[in-house]
């Protein structure tokens, strides 16, 4: 999958990353996982986002 990702990545004119961010559940207290595919001049502020 993450082959995938990577090709799909490369293929798009502009610079792209998949970034990974953990967040915790306020209601459960449990962790998940955020992900999502930004440009490279926004991980900053992806990772920033609370």
């Amino acid at each position: 999958m993450a082959k995938k990702v990577v090709a799909t990545l490369q293929a798009a004119g502009k610079d792209f990353a998949k970034v990974i961010r953990v967040v915790r559940s306020e209601k459960t207290g449990a962790y998940t996982f955020k992900e999502d595919i930004v440009p490279t001049d926004r991980i900053q502020e992806f990772i920033s986002k609370r």
